[in-house]
């Protein structure tokens, strides 16, 4: 790759450099204007101008994975949301990423971008959201292409490295003698990272199905059970059957649940009894709701997605005022304060070029909702993907992990405008970008099973046969899964391994004696040493 750092301006009919930066230089410009609704929008010319940096990028490769940096910087603004896009010969990414920028302050904007075919020439430029005039000064920019084998090599080392241990079985006598050639089986009987799927109630009395979910999940969501819609259709008339009876199967067969959701915002999926409420009627209903649910459930969901998709819709604030929703979260952990109460959102990793929803958005609203008090335990991103990007993905997960917040990937899927091969692969895509980042905590897809098929993405038809997303998730379960081992000790009596955190039993056999026992493996930087005697 030759990376050309100039510094070049669109205008109606081409290219035109204006400057050229060199090393880590940094270059403010001066050059030519092309109209705001056209470099912003894509649509039509004004009389309004803006400026905007770009690089010339000679000679991209197919399937390369382009990691981009900078640092921005803006006058003319308190603040913009400020966006990296790139165009090339035959594909246009209106963002690879984003950054909240401060008037006269340097912000880090991270991203990338993955092209399906090459490209003689791309250009890499920076504008605001928002289409306004800001301009703006770029350095220190850095652009690094990774092969396939070299973004793989670099997942399996952070998998290896966080999602495993190395163990050491010491097997002795009764007096601590090592035994050497003592016959060993290791066998992982539970995965200690939460990997599940939503559930509903087509699941209640569906043994097949219950058997197949069961064989592969260790954590559920009820998709839309807990919902206020569901549990309350009617004022006063609440229900709350069909999630006993969901959290009876979960309970029954040690499955790990998430609490979704108390409130969504967006007025679609409010109950339209609720719709209808105003001032103090509406406050005695959340109350009611809070109190109700809360009450009914407590201890009993590890997470809690509090007020929904809140980034995108605000029907609550709009009514109550603008604390409504830090009541929400402070309500919420008074009534089960040990549960982990999470901000859940979509296109968050999904895509930047939603204002709504960058991560410096979902940043800046977590950190509000900090300030007025509330513990903030937890990082939900919905993930519900068109045609993943994997470098934004993990710039993203990076800059959210600074929070030092468990993050989770609560509803992942991909869109059913692609065919089920398609699917497959853009959901491995995911996977495994999640599975391989130190701070994403869970995995949750968005695949509850109906007679008509699934939310967007299924993982199996309805007799249970695996579509090519069902393929995609049985073999990572089995790549990420220990397994069964077997080996001898050695001259000291010792047996090693690297194994998937999680539960293990270990069966130690010599001459007449046998010995059988279990340990956990949790997450730490040294080798787990695990002691039987026979």
């Amino acid at each position: 790759l030759t990376f050309y750092c100039r510094w070049t301006f669109l205008r109606p009919h081409g290219l035109h450099r204006v400057q050229r930066s060199t090393g880590e230089t940094t270059v403010q410009w001066r050059g030519h204007r092309r109209p705001v609704n056209d470099v912003c929008n894509g649509t039509n010319y004004l009389r309004k101008w803006c400026f905007f940096p770009a690089f010339v990028l000679h000679n991209l490769t197919a399937a390369t994975i382009y990691c981009f940096s900078s640092w921005v910087k803006i006058n003319g603004s308190d603040s913009a949301v400020m966006k990296a896009s790139l165009t090339s010969d035959n594909v246009t990414f209106q963002c690879v990423g984003t950054v909240i920028s401060k008037n006269g302050c340097w912000s880090f904007l991270k991203g990338g971008f993955v092209l399906d075919s090459p490209s003689n020439l791309s250009l890499l430029f920076f504008q605001d959201m928002e289409g306004r005039q800001i301009n703006v000064t770029v350095a220190s920019a850095s652009l690094q292409p990774f092969t396939q084998e070299q973004w793989r090599a670099n997942q399996q080392f952070k998998i290896m490295t966080e999602r495993k241990r190395a163990v050491t079985i010491h097997i002795s006598d009764m007096h601590g003698v090592g035994l050497d050639g003592a016959e060993i089986e290791v066998e992982q009987v539970s995965r200690d990272f939460p990997f599940g799927s939503a559930i509903a109630k087509t699941i209640l009395g569906n043994l097949p199905y219950q058997s197949w979910f069961l064989d592969r999940f260790n954590a559920a969501v009820f998709e839309n059970e807990l919902k206020w819609y569901a549990t309350e259709p009617q004022q006063g008339k609440v229900n709350y059957t069909i999630p006993d009876q969901l959290l009876e199967f979960v309970r029954a067969n040690q499955i790990t649940a998430r609490g979704h959701n108390i409130f969504w915002e967006d007025p679609v999926y409010t109950p339209s009894w609720v719709r209808n409420l105003t001032g103090a009627a509406l406050t005695c209903a959340v109350q009611s709701r809070i109190q109700s649910l809360m009450t009914k459930y407590r201890s009993e969901f590890v997470h809690w997605d509090v007020s929904n998709e809140m980034l995108h819709f605000d029907f609550y604030e709009q009514r109550l005022g603008p604390n409504a929703t830090l009541q929400f979260y402070l309500a919420a952990h008074e009534y089960d304060p040990l549960a982990t109460l999470f901000m859940n959102e979509f296109n968050v990793v999904e895509t930047c070029d939603d204002v709504n929803s960058t991560v410096d958005a979902y940043i800046a609203r977590l950190r509000e909702l900090e300030q007025g008090g509330v513990l903030m335990d937890g990082i939900g991103l919905e993930s519900h993907f068109s045609k993943p990007n994997p470098p934004l993905i993990r710039a993203v997960l990076d800059k959210l992990a600074t929070l030092e917040l468990p993050i989770w990937l609560t509803e992942v899927d991909i869109s059913n405008t692609f065919d089920l091969e398609t699917q497959g692969l853009y959901l491995e895509t995911v996977l495994r970008e999640g599975f391989s980042h130190p701070s994403v905590n869970g995995i949750m897809l968005w695949t509850a099973l109906h007679p008509y098929g699934c939310y967007r993405m299924c993982l199996t038809d309805n007799d249970f046969r695996n579509l090519p997303a069902g393929d995609v998730v049985d073999k990572l379960l089995a790549e990420w899964r220990t397994g069964s081992l077997k080996g001898q000790t050695d001259d000291h009596g010792s047996y090693s391994f690297f194994g998937f955190l999680g539960e293990y039993r270990v069966t130690a056999a010599c001459g007449n004696g046998t010995a059988v026992s279990t340990f956990s493996l949790s997450r730490g930087d040294e080798t787990k040493h695990f002691s039987l005697q026979l």
